[in-house]
């Protein structure tokens, strides 16, 4: 399975490493559990990061990273139905608890997601502490730009 992740050049060497969003947590995580967040499309990547960035400012730095989850890898999948009504509207506490929960279980090394940015599209959790996360390819990062016309 591919996916992808969007962040800042300077960061692009940790990006697998879930550190980023151990020191300010997630949607999926709180503080002081490491995930890795990534879509499983550049377009979904795209607009993820698109919705965390401050207004009318174009990032010059931004880079994607393609990888790909072998298929020996299993992934779980966490349906929309078993979360709480409007999940998507704001970081519900419930959200990290159950992240945090999948971390510390150690079941899978990735975990499919709803994304709150497009329902009906996923992302990809990972588990940098599960074993098979190191079978986990992530790939050389390459340089990305918005469209100039999103920040008119």
């Amino acid at each position: 399975m591919r996916f992808w992740r969007i962040c800042r050049q300077r960061y692009a060497a940790e990006a697998g490493t879930g550190i980023g969003a151990r020191l300010y947590g997630g949607r999926w995580n709180s503080r002081g559990v490491s995930v890795v967040y990534a879509s499983t499309s550049l377009a979904l990547a795209a607009v993820e990061t698109f919705v965390n960035l401050e207004p009318n400012l174009r990032p010059a730095d931004l880079v994607s990273i393609e990888g790909n989850i072998p298929d020996t890898v299993e992934v779980g999948q966490l349906e929309p139905e078993v979360l709480p009504s409007g999940w998507f509207e704001s970081r519900d506490e419930s959200l990290r608890q159950f992240g945090d929960e999948w971390i510390r279980g150690g079941k899978t090394a990735a975990l499919l997601v709803p994304s709150a940015a497009i329902r009906g599209e996923w992302n990809v959790l990972f588990n940098p502490a599960h074993p098979d996360f190191a079978r986990v390819r992530f790939y050389r990062p390459v340089r990305f730009e918005f469209d100039v016309r999103m920040f008119r």
